[in-house]
């Protein structure tokens, strides 16, 4: 089956330079944050899920912003915008990050990787689709005279996940199998010069391939030709995350959370709280100290039904205490899962609450995160 031609509903949606693959391998196209994007193949879902946690998935994820930025010290100068130890960083290291407002709200979660260009020190930065062009205005416009962002609109990003990621790539890139978890280099994949990095947002093993638009639909069909890999598109990219306990900037973050609500206090640097010189340091590091009003957790409802994004959370008390931020069914587990924010009293894990769900409410165990354990490749 073949997914059908835009229609002009779509038609002022961008596209990545994987659309035509899409197509043709039966992607089911849907706006996502601007571009029409595979929710699915017809295999579905919870197959794409599957297929990924036991062997390997290949994801677009073009519509993401890249960039790199360059400058005397631009890794200390980065760090007036982030809370993470970006100095600290080794040549070909990455590091998940946080651009906080001046409230220590989020204004998005990206990976910041340090990498040299002529013995000079530069980040490439990757950040989510739906926040790239306030997140590279507000970069450009902080750094001013520090540092110079050059935003990569020609470049395609394929993710290749799953724990036979590596044995599948190592046939076009033998380099990549060098790489550990957040790492990354250049290196040719295919005949054509890319830059590879180990990491994703699954939760499994496997890499984010950085490659020039017009080697993107040959890199992607090499690798399908593979046995072990099969196309994923968005639906099962989001159960993926949710089982892996990550968030999803806009639902279980965004510039209202700070990160130590959001449970990513370990994102703060031990070096950067000492020195206390990020946006938002006087909240984030008191709530460090002292705990934070309301806290990110883990939910298992009862029974079989989802429980879904916006859902009221009520205490053993029956008094409202958060929200739902984003849920839905977990192939892994077979049972639904989900993840929301409620006071702090009642985020100790195996409390017990209930969720308001289509006019009832259902019993939910707090739960610790991640729901299922990573498969990364440390060193």
């Amino acid at each position: 089956m073949t997914a059908a031609a835009s229609t002009p509903a779509d038609a002022d949606l961008r596209r990545t330079p994987l659309h035509d693959l899409h197509v043709d391998h039966g992607g089911r196209m849907v706006p996502f944050a601007g571009y029409a994007m595979p929710v699915q193949y017809p295999d579905g879902i919870i197959a794409e899920h599957k297929h990924t946690r036991a062997a390997a998935g290949l994801f677009d994820v073009s519509h993401m912003g890249q960039a790199i930025l360059r400058g005397d010290g631009v890794l200390s100068a980065f760090e007036r915008l982030v809370p993470g130890d970006i100095a600290g960083l080794a040549p070909g290291q990455m590091r998940y990050t946080l651009l906080l407002n001046d409230a220590g709200g989020i204004r998005d979660d990206l990976m910041a990787t340090r990498i040299e260009e002529d013995g000079a020190d530069a980040l490439f930065l990757v950040v989510n689709a739906a926040c790239k062009d306030a997140d590279f205005a507000h970069i450009a416009d902080a750094l001013a005279g520090a540092a110079e962002l050059e935003i990569l609109e020609d470049r395609a990003l394929l993710a290749l996940q799953g724990p036979k990621a590596e044995a599948a790539l190592s046939g076009l890139a033998p380099d990549c199998a060098d790489l550990v978890f957040l790492q990354g280099a250049d290196m040719t994949v295919d005949g054509t010069d890319a830059y590879v990095t180990r990491s994703g947002y699954t939760g499994e093993d496997g890499f984010e391939i950085s490659i020039p638009p017009g080697a993107a639909t040959a890199l992607a069909e090499r690798l399908l030709a593979d046995e072990a890999v099969a196309p994923v598109g968005l639906g099962a990219r989001d159960s993926l995350r949710l089982e892996a306990g990550l968030c999803l900037y806009g639902h279980d973050i965004d510039e209202t959370t700070t990160p130590v609500e959001a449970g990513l206090a370990w994102a703060v640097g031990k070096r950067r709280r000492e020195e206390a010189n990020f946006p938002g340091a006087e909240t984030i590091l008191a709530q460090i100290a002292d705990g934070a009003p309301r806290k990110r957790v883990g939910l298992l409802p009862d029974g079989r039904a989802p429980v879904r994004e916006g859902a009221v959370i009520r205490d053993a008390q029956g008094e409202a205490t958060g929200t739902v931020t984003s849920g839905g069914f977990a192939p892994t587990l077979e049972r639904p899962i989900a993840m929301g924010y409620v006071g702090a009293a009642a985020a100790e894990p195996e409390t017990r609450l209930e969720i308001e769900l289509r006019g009832r409410t259902v019993a939910a165990d707090v739960a610790a995160m991640p729901f299922v354990p990573p498969n990364y490749k440390r060193a």
